[in-house]
């Protein structure tokens, strides 16, 4: 009865859900599309905030594309996404941007 037991058993623990999804986004650490979907697109967003910008620090806009390029080649649709969705603030002049919500 020991086998059944280890089959009983995960090996590893899996990952969340929402952890899975994200991660089903990249390949090679790289994102292969933007998703077209609102919910799905929101969650990648949501990801590449946490991911790739620090709450109290303020970025230039090219500290803001240097890092979106490391996954992805349309830093500009990426960032223009982050800023709609509140992800990242910039004032009105566009000098600088913050993590926002």
């Amino acid at each position: 009865m020991p086998a059944e037991q280890e089959t009983l058993q995960p090996l590893s623990p899996s990952p969340s859900p929402r952890t899975h999804r994200v991660e089903a986004l990249f390949s090679h650490g790289r994102l292969v599309a933007i998703p077209r979907k609102e919910a799905r697109r929101e969650q990648l967003l949501v990801h590449l905030a946490d991911t790739l910008f620090e709450r109290e620090r303020s970025y230039t806009e090219r500290e803001v594309n240097e890092a979106l390029l490391t996954v992805h080649e349309d830093c500009s649709a990426l960032r223009r996404y982050l800023v709609v969705a509140g992800l990242l603030v910039r004032p009105r002049d566009g000098s600088s941007y913050r993590r926002g919500r």
